[in-house]
Protein backbone atom coordinates (compact mmCIF):
# COMPACT_ATOMS: atom_id res chain seq x y z
CA UNK A 1 0.00 0.00 0.00
CA UNK A 2 1.09 3.56 -0.76
CA UNK A 3 -0.44 6.24 1.46
CA UNK A 4 -0.53 9.78 0.06
CA UNK A 5 -1.09 12.62 2.54
CA UNK A 6 -2.55 15.79 1.03
CA UNK A 7 -2.08 19.35 2.40
CA UNK A 8 -5.48 19.28 4.16
CA UNK A 9 -4.38 16.22 6.13
CA UNK A 10 -6.53 13.73 4.24
CA UNK A 11 -4.93 10.45 3.17
CA UNK A 12 -5.47 8.54 -0.05
CA UNK A 13 -4.34 4.91 -0.21
CA UNK A 14 -3.28 2.97 -3.28
CA UNK A 15 -2.42 -0.69 -3.73
CA UNK A 16 0.58 0.08 -5.92
CA UNK A 17 2.72 2.94 -7.22
CA UNK A 18 0.85 6.11 -8.12
CA UNK A 19 1.64 9.40 -9.84
CA UNK A 20 0.65 12.86 -8.68
CA UNK A 21 -1.31 13.28 -11.89
CA UNK A 22 -3.35 10.16 -11.09
CA UNK A 23 -4.10 11.53 -7.64
CA UNK A 24 -5.15 14.86 -9.18
CA UNK A 25 -7.42 13.10 -11.68
CA UNK A 26 -9.11 11.20 -8.87
CA UNK A 27 -9.78 14.49 -7.06
CA UNK A 28 -10.96 16.42 -10.12
CA UNK A 29 -10.54 16.22 -13.89
CA UNK A 30 -10.37 20.03 -13.96
CA UNK A 31 -7.57 20.06 -11.40
CA UNK A 32 -5.62 17.42 -13.31
CA UNK A 33 -5.70 19.58 -16.46
CA UNK A 34 -3.87 22.34 -14.58
CA UNK A 35 -1.28 20.35 -12.62
CA UNK A 36 2.23 21.07 -13.88
CA UNK A 37 4.32 19.38 -11.18
CA UNK A 38 4.13 18.01 -7.65
CA UNK A 39 5.88 18.55 -4.35
CA UNK A 40 6.65 15.10 -2.94
CA UNK A 41 8.01 15.10 0.62
CA UNK A 42 9.16 18.68 0.06
CA UNK A 43 10.92 17.95 -3.25
CA UNK A 44 9.52 19.02 -6.63
CA UNK A 45 8.87 16.08 -8.95
CA UNK A 46 7.36 15.47 -12.36
CA UNK A 47 3.60 15.04 -11.95
CA UNK A 48 3.97 11.83 -14.01
CA UNK A 49 6.75 10.31 -11.89
CA UNK A 50 5.73 7.25 -9.89
CA UNK A 51 5.57 7.50 -6.10
CA UNK A 52 6.44 4.08 -4.68
CA UNK A 53 6.20 4.68 -0.91
CA UNK A 54 4.20 6.72 1.61
CA UNK A 55 4.57 10.45 0.93
CA UNK A 56 3.15 13.89 1.51
CA UNK A 57 1.91 15.43 -1.73
CA UNK A 58 1.17 18.94 -2.90
CA UNK A 59 -0.12 19.48 -6.42
CA UNK A 60 1.45 22.46 -8.20
CA UNK A 61 -0.23 24.67 -10.80
CA UNK A 62 1.23 27.71 -12.59
CA UNK A 63 0.17 29.92 -9.68
CA UNK A 64 2.59 28.09 -7.36
CA UNK A 65 6.29 28.99 -7.49
CA UNK A 66 7.24 25.35 -8.03
CA UNK A 67 4.74 24.97 -10.85
CA UNK A 68 5.86 28.16 -12.55
CA UNK A 69 9.57 27.26 -12.37
CA UNK A 70 8.83 23.77 -13.74
CA UNK A 71 6.89 25.27 -16.64
CA UNK A 72 9.77 27.61 -17.46
CA UNK A 73 12.35 24.84 -17.08
CA UNK A 74 10.43 22.78 -19.64
CA UNK A 75 10.15 25.87 -21.83
CA UNK A 76 13.95 26.17 -21.85
CA UNK A 77 14.07 22.64 -23.31
CA UNK A 78 11.45 23.63 -25.88
CA UNK A 79 13.55 26.67 -26.80
CA UNK A 80 16.61 24.44 -27.22
CA UNK A 81 14.64 22.06 -29.43
CA UNK A 82 13.50 24.99 -31.59
CA UNK A 83 17.04 26.35 -31.89
CA UNK A 84 18.45 22.97 -32.88
CA UNK A 85 15.76 22.70 -35.55
CA UNK A 86 16.31 26.20 -36.97
CA UNK A 87 20.08 26.38 -36.53
CA UNK A 88 21.51 22.91 -37.21
CA UNK A 89 24.88 22.30 -35.59
CA UNK A 90 24.42 24.57 -32.54
CA UNK A 91 25.93 23.32 -29.29
CA UNK A 92 23.85 23.57 -26.11
CA UNK A 93 25.19 24.40 -22.67
CA UNK A 94 22.70 24.97 -19.83
CA UNK A 95 19.09 26.17 -19.69
CA UNK A 96 17.59 26.85 -16.24
CA UNK A 97 14.42 28.64 -15.14
CA UNK A 98 14.88 32.08 -13.59
CA UNK A 99 12.67 34.52 -11.70
CA UNK A 100 10.90 35.74 -14.82
CA UNK A 101 11.17 33.02 -17.44
CA UNK A 102 14.24 31.08 -18.46
CA UNK A 103 17.35 31.15 -20.60
CA UNK A 104 19.53 28.79 -22.57
CA UNK A 105 23.25 29.31 -23.19
CA UNK A 106 24.02 28.37 -26.78
CA UNK A 107 27.11 28.15 -28.95
CA UNK A 108 25.84 29.07 -32.42
CA UNK A 109 29.10 27.87 -33.96
CA UNK A 110 29.55 30.97 -36.09
CA UNK A 111 25.91 31.21 -37.21
CA UNK A 112 24.36 34.65 -36.85
CA UNK A 113 21.54 34.98 -34.32
CA UNK A 114 19.94 38.40 -33.75
CA UNK A 115 16.64 39.88 -32.62
CA UNK A 116 15.44 39.47 -36.21
CA UNK A 117 15.35 35.72 -35.52
CA UNK A 118 13.21 35.98 -32.38
CA UNK A 119 9.86 35.74 -34.16
CA UNK A 120 10.58 32.54 -36.04
CA UNK A 121 12.00 30.92 -32.89
CA UNK A 122 8.79 31.80 -31.03
CA UNK A 123 6.70 30.37 -33.87
CA UNK A 124 8.76 27.18 -33.89
CA UNK A 125 8.35 26.80 -30.13
CA UNK A 126 4.56 27.01 -30.40
CA UNK A 127 4.57 24.65 -33.39
CA UNK A 128 6.48 22.08 -31.32
CA UNK A 129 4.37 22.74 -28.22
CA UNK A 130 1.17 21.91 -30.12
CA UNK A 131 2.47 18.37 -30.66
CA UNK A 132 1.86 17.80 -26.93
CA UNK A 133 4.98 15.67 -26.67
CA UNK A 134 5.34 14.19 -23.17
CA UNK A 135 8.47 14.91 -21.14
CA UNK A 136 9.97 11.49 -20.50
CA UNK A 137 12.40 10.98 -17.61
CA UNK A 138 15.14 8.48 -18.48
CA UNK A 139 17.63 7.13 -15.94
CA UNK A 140 20.88 6.39 -17.75
CA UNK A 141 24.36 5.17 -16.91
CA UNK A 142 27.25 7.60 -17.14
CA UNK A 143 28.88 5.51 -19.86
CA UNK A 144 25.75 5.59 -22.02
CA UNK A 145 25.28 9.30 -21.38
CA UNK A 146 28.86 10.01 -22.47
CA UNK A 147 28.39 7.86 -25.57
CA UNK A 148 25.21 9.74 -26.49
CA UNK A 149 26.80 13.17 -26.33
CA UNK A 150 30.00 11.99 -28.00
CA UNK A 151 27.94 10.81 -30.95
CA UNK A 152 26.03 14.09 -30.92
CA UNK A 153 29.32 15.99 -30.63
CA UNK A 154 28.10 18.08 -27.67
CA UNK A 155 31.23 19.25 -25.77
CA UNK A 156 29.41 21.29 -23.12
CA UNK A 157 27.23 18.37 -22.04
CA UNK A 158 30.29 16.10 -21.92
CA UNK A 159 32.02 18.56 -19.62
CA UNK A 160 28.97 18.66 -17.35
CA UNK A 161 28.97 14.87 -17.19
CA UNK A 162 32.52 14.89 -15.80
CA UNK A 163 31.17 16.20 -12.49
CA UNK A 164 28.26 13.76 -12.21
CA UNK A 165 28.25 10.40 -10.45
CA UNK A 166 27.14 7.21 -12.14
CA UNK A 167 23.67 6.16 -11.01
CA UNK A 168 22.47 9.75 -10.56
CA UNK A 169 22.22 10.82 -14.19
CA UNK A 170 18.93 11.43 -15.97
CA UNK A 171 17.92 12.51 -19.46
CA UNK A 172 14.65 14.15 -20.39
CA UNK A 173 13.16 13.64 -23.81
CA UNK A 174 10.33 15.44 -25.57
CA UNK A 175 9.62 14.54 -29.16
CA UNK A 176 12.92 14.30 -31.01
CA UNK A 177 14.88 16.30 -28.45
CA UNK A 178 16.88 14.81 -25.57
CA UNK A 179 18.79 16.74 -22.91
CA UNK A 180 20.89 16.04 -19.85
CA UNK A 181 18.72 17.19 -16.97
CA UNK A 182 17.67 16.46 -13.38
CA UNK A 183 14.18 17.85 -13.98
CA UNK A 184 11.43 18.19 -13.04
CA UNK A 185 9.26 18.91 -16.08
CA UNK A 186 5.64 19.44 -16.98
CA UNK A 187 3.61 16.45 -18.27
CA UNK A 188 3.74 17.52 -21.92
CA UNK A 189 4.59 20.49 -24.15
CA UNK A 190 0.94 21.29 -24.83
CA UNK A 191 0.68 23.40 -21.69
CA UNK A 192 2.85 26.05 -23.40
CA UNK A 193 0.46 28.26 -25.36
CA UNK A 194 2.41 31.54 -25.59
CA UNK A 195 6.16 32.07 -26.03
CA UNK A 196 8.35 35.16 -26.26
CA UNK A 197 12.10 35.46 -26.83
CA UNK A 198 12.93 38.47 -24.69
CA UNK A 199 16.58 39.25 -25.34
CA UNK A 200 20.07 37.90 -25.92
CA UNK A 201 23.35 38.54 -24.13
CA UNK A 202 26.87 37.22 -24.00
CA UNK A 203 27.76 34.71 -21.30
CA UNK A 204 31.06 32.96 -20.73
CA UNK A 205 30.82 29.19 -20.36
CA UNK A 206 30.63 28.47 -16.63
CA UNK A 207 31.08 32.17 -15.90
CA UNK A 208 34.80 32.05 -16.65
CA UNK A 209 36.11 34.75 -18.97
CA UNK A 210 38.87 32.36 -20.06
CA UNK A 211 36.21 30.12 -21.63
CA UNK A 212 34.33 30.68 -24.86
CA UNK A 213 31.62 33.31 -24.87
CA UNK A 214 28.20 31.82 -25.59
CA UNK A 215 24.90 33.45 -26.51
CA UNK A 216 22.40 33.53 -23.66
CA UNK A 217 18.88 33.48 -25.08
CA UNK A 218 16.23 34.72 -22.63
CA UNK A 219 12.58 33.78 -22.96
CA UNK A 220 9.27 33.52 -21.16
CA UNK A 221 6.14 31.43 -21.70
CA UNK A 222 2.58 31.33 -20.41
CA UNK A 223 -0.44 29.05 -20.37
CA UNK A 224 -2.51 31.64 -22.25
CA UNK A 225 -1.78 34.32 -24.84
CA UNK A 226 -3.59 36.94 -22.78
CA UNK A 227 -1.17 36.36 -19.89
CA UNK A 228 1.81 37.03 -22.17
CA UNK A 229 0.12 40.19 -23.48
CA UNK A 230 -0.47 41.40 -19.92
CA UNK A 231 3.14 40.63 -18.94
CA UNK A 232 4.55 42.58 -21.90
CA UNK A 233 2.26 45.53 -21.13
CA UNK A 234 3.49 45.52 -17.53
CA UNK A 235 7.10 45.61 -18.73
CA UNK A 236 6.35 48.60 -20.96
CA UNK A 237 4.81 50.44 -18.03
CA UNK A 238 7.86 49.63 -15.91
CA UNK A 239 10.15 51.13 -18.59
CA UNK A 240 8.25 54.41 -18.35
CA UNK A 241 8.95 54.46 -14.62
CA UNK A 242 12.62 53.45 -14.84
CA UNK A 243 14.49 55.65 -12.35
CA UNK A 244 17.41 56.00 -14.77
CA UNK A 245 15.10 57.40 -17.47
CA UNK A 246 13.12 59.63 -15.08
CA UNK A 247 16.24 60.87 -13.30
CA UNK A 248 17.69 62.12 -16.56
CA UNK A 249 14.41 63.63 -17.83
CA UNK A 250 13.76 65.44 -14.52
CA UNK A 251 17.39 66.55 -14.12
CA UNK A 252 17.70 64.86 -10.73
CA UNK A 253 21.11 63.24 -11.17
CA UNK A 254 23.78 62.42 -13.72
CA UNK A 255 26.64 59.96 -14.10
CA UNK A 256 30.26 60.26 -15.13
CA UNK A 257 32.67 57.54 -16.18
CA UNK A 258 35.39 59.38 -14.28
CA UNK A 259 33.40 59.08 -11.04
CA UNK A 260 32.34 55.49 -11.58
CA UNK A 261 29.50 53.36 -12.93
CA UNK A 262 26.36 53.44 -10.79
CA UNK A 263 27.58 56.39 -8.68
CA UNK A 264 25.07 59.26 -9.09
CA UNK A 265 26.01 62.91 -8.87
CA UNK A 266 22.99 64.80 -7.57
CA UNK A 267 22.01 67.88 -9.55
CA UNK A 268 20.31 70.86 -7.79
CA UNK A 269 16.75 69.49 -8.21
CA UNK A 270 17.81 66.04 -7.11
CA UNK A 271 19.81 67.37 -4.15
CA UNK A 272 16.74 69.25 -2.93
CA UNK A 273 14.54 66.18 -3.34
CA UNK A 274 17.09 64.02 -1.52
CA UNK A 275 17.30 66.53 1.36
CA UNK A 276 13.51 66.50 1.73
CA UNK A 277 13.48 62.71 1.86
CA UNK A 278 16.29 62.64 4.44
CA UNK A 279 14.44 65.16 6.64
CA UNK A 280 11.23 63.14 6.35
CA UNK A 281 13.04 59.96 7.40
CA UNK A 282 14.75 61.66 10.35
CA UNK A 283 11.40 62.89 11.68
CA UNK A 284 9.80 59.46 11.15
CA UNK A 285 12.64 57.76 13.03
CA UNK A 286 12.34 60.14 15.99
CA UNK A 287 8.56 59.60 16.10
CA UNK A 288 9.23 55.85 16.13
CA UNK A 289 11.49 56.23 19.16
CA UNK A 290 14.88 56.19 17.46
CA UNK A 291 17.45 58.92 18.19
CA UNK A 292 20.35 59.77 15.88
CA UNK A 293 24.03 59.32 16.72
CA UNK A 294 27.10 60.42 14.78
CA UNK A 295 30.24 58.32 14.45
CA UNK A 296 33.66 59.24 13.02
CA UNK A 297 34.38 58.67 9.33
CA UNK A 298 37.61 56.87 10.27
CA UNK A 299 38.69 54.51 13.05
CA UNK A 300 41.78 52.93 14.54
CA UNK A 301 43.25 49.69 13.23
CA UNK A 302 41.98 47.89 16.36
CA UNK A 303 38.39 48.61 15.28
CA UNK A 304 38.85 46.78 11.96
CA UNK A 305 40.72 43.92 13.63
CA UNK A 306 37.78 43.51 16.02
CA UNK A 307 35.22 43.61 13.19
CA UNK A 308 37.17 41.11 11.10
CA UNK A 309 37.58 43.48 8.16
CA UNK A 310 41.33 43.83 8.61
CA UNK A 311 41.94 40.08 8.43
CA UNK A 312 39.59 39.62 5.47
CA UNK A 313 40.63 42.54 3.30
CA UNK A 314 44.27 42.87 4.30
CA UNK A 315 46.34 45.71 5.56
CA UNK A 316 46.48 47.31 2.09
CA UNK A 317 42.82 48.31 2.45
CA UNK A 318 43.38 49.95 5.84
CA UNK A 319 46.50 52.05 5.53
CA UNK A 320 47.11 54.11 8.68
CA UNK A 321 46.90 57.92 8.38
CA UNK A 322 49.85 59.80 9.82
CA UNK A 323 50.18 63.48 10.60
CA UNK A 324 53.24 65.42 9.32
CA UNK A 325 54.72 65.24 12.83
CA UNK A 326 54.26 61.46 12.97
CA UNK A 327 55.84 61.09 9.51
CA UNK A 328 58.98 62.74 10.87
Amino acid sequence: MVNITLPDGSVKSYEDKVTALQVATEISEGLARNVLAAEVNGEIWDATREIASDASLKLLTFDADGGKSTMWHSSAHLLAEALESLFPGVKLAIGPPIENGFYYDVDFMGQEFTDKDFKRVEEKMIELARLKNPFERIEISKADAIKYFQEKDDPYKLELLEGLEDGQITFYKQGGFTDLCRGPHIPHTGFIKAAKVMSIAGAYWRGDEKNKQLTRVYGITFLKNKDLTAHLALLEEAKKRDHRKLGKEMELFTFSKKVGQGLPMWLPKGAQLREKLENFLKKAQVLAGYLPVITPHIGSKDLYICSGHYEKYGEDSFQPIKTPQESN
